[in-house]
């Protein structure tokens, strides 16, 4: 994941900032704790896409 990319993509929903979970592939909106899923180093910013963390998973 390009790290330029990283330091201007937002939250589509809050626009709050995100963390690159490079473990599983995902960007992380700590506010609505939604994750966003990288496909072929390309982040899908879709909220359809997104998956819920669950309540007890850690950001």
């Amino acid at each position: 994941m390009d790290k330029k990319l990283l330091d201007i993509l937002v939250c589509p929903l809050c626009k709050g900032p995100l963390v690159y979970k490079k473990e599983r592939q995902e960007l992380i909106c700590k506010a609505d704790r939604l994750a966003y899923p990288i496909r072929d180093d390309i982040p899908v910013m879709l909220e359809d896409e997104a998956r819920q963390l669950a309540p007890d998973e850690e950001v």
